[in-house]
């Protein structure tokens, strides 16, 4: 399991809020410089994702045309508070950083402090993160905040479970995120540990199943993308999906005796599931052995927390697995002003 050593009596300190730019890629604060503890993870690169646009889609969607009722209702708009972010149970956290963009985007003179940064193991019961400025603010802002913290930090958690077990493998997440979500769902597998595959189908040529069979064979497909870069002038890295030792052996020999932009090959659903929930990683491993290194492989298919581990020794690169973003479970995390109410509920509950 995930080691808490180092991680014991961490010091409390003030993060700056970061202000992130348009690109997604670029982040700094107000004042230039790199922010320090909150953005040490800095968001994956995206040529057109908007992560601002993101964040006021997420509070306007709270908000409808009216605001909070309920705040204008029950809560002076002049009143201050501190609220405390507090872990529910055990995980890596994760959206931090974008936590911080959201109370930015909602209120910038609200201070935020944290006792953890994004990828430290939090326990159930802490409390590791503070908030203080204005009630109505502060609440306006919360469901939005823990919205995301809880997503990051569940892909985050299973990322750093999945990881350590895989080695010396390394773990990827796939395309199978969260409509609108790409880079957030993608920064907390990096938060976790993991390592990105494609942003999109505008980073990597990746030549799949139904690639395959429109364009009439494993190697047509290959000749055609390799053609096509040429002509188009890209650099651009290729993945082909092979689904037996033979389609391996094909674009073996297609690599040897080609120049081609090809550098992975997928070895898809070679990993077999066995009666007992075992699996049988022989195939994988004998397509590793052909391979020999000449290019980089990745395990797909029957990837779970109990298998990863017996797939990371086949001596594959890389494994890909789409539970990482597509089957979540959120990490409990909540936003208390009365912190010792809600320890007490939570104690009743199990759950602090």
């Amino acid at each position: 399991m995930i080691s808490v050593s180092r991680l014991l009596s961490p010091p409390f300190y003030a993060i700056q809020r970061s202000l992130v730019k348009m690109s997604a890629s670029v982040t700094q604060t107000a004042g230039g410089g790199a922010s320090r503890g909150s953005m040490a993870i800095k968001p994956p690169s995206h040529p057109t994702y908007d992560l601002k646009a993101v964040i006021e889609l997420a509070l306007a969607e709270d908000a409808g045309d009216t605001g909070d009722v309920t705040c204008m209702a029950t809560i002076p708009f002049d009143m201050e508070v501190e609220a405390y972010f507090l872990a529910k149970e055990d995980g890596i956290v994760a959206g931090i950083a974008l936590a911080e963009m959201i109370f930015e985007q909602v209120d910038p003179s609200l201070k935020v402090e944290w006792m953890r940064k994004d990828g430290d193991y939090v326990h159930k019961g802490l409390k590791f993160g503070k908030v203080s400025g204005n009630a109505h603010k502060i609440v306006v802002a919360e469901r939005v905040v823990l919205n995301f913290m809880q997503r990051m930090s569940g892909i985050a958690t299973l990322t750093k479970l999945m990881a350590d077990a895989a080695y010396p493998a390394r773990i990827l997440e796939t395309r199978k995120t969260a409509p609108g979500l790409r880079l957030v769902d993608k920064w907390a597998v990096l938060i976790g540990g993991g390592k990105n595959h494609r942003m999109g189908l505008f980073d990597m040529v990746m030549i799949k199943d139904n690639h395959i069979s429109a364009a009439g064979g494993i190697i047509k497909a290959i000749r055609s993308v390799d053609e096509y870069l040429k002509q188009k002038n890209l650099e651009l890295d290729v993945e082909v999906e092979t689904r037996t030792l033979e389609e391996v052996k094909e674009v073996l020999e297609y690599v040897s005796g080609s120049k081609t932009r090809v550098t992975r090959i997928m070895l898809d659903n070679m990993v077999v599931p066995l009666e007992n929930g075992d699996v049988d990683v022989t195939m994988l491993k004998d397509a590793v052995e052909l391979i020999n290194g000449r290019v980089e492989t990745e395990a797909s298919g029957n990837v779970t927390i109990e298998t990863v581990h017996k797939i990371g020794q086949s001596g594959v690169t890389f494994i890909s697995s789409g539970a990482l973003t597509h089957s979540v479970k959120a990490l409990d995390i909540s936003l208390k002003i009365d912190t010792e109410l809600a320890l007490e509920v939570g104690r009743r509950t199990k759950r602090a």
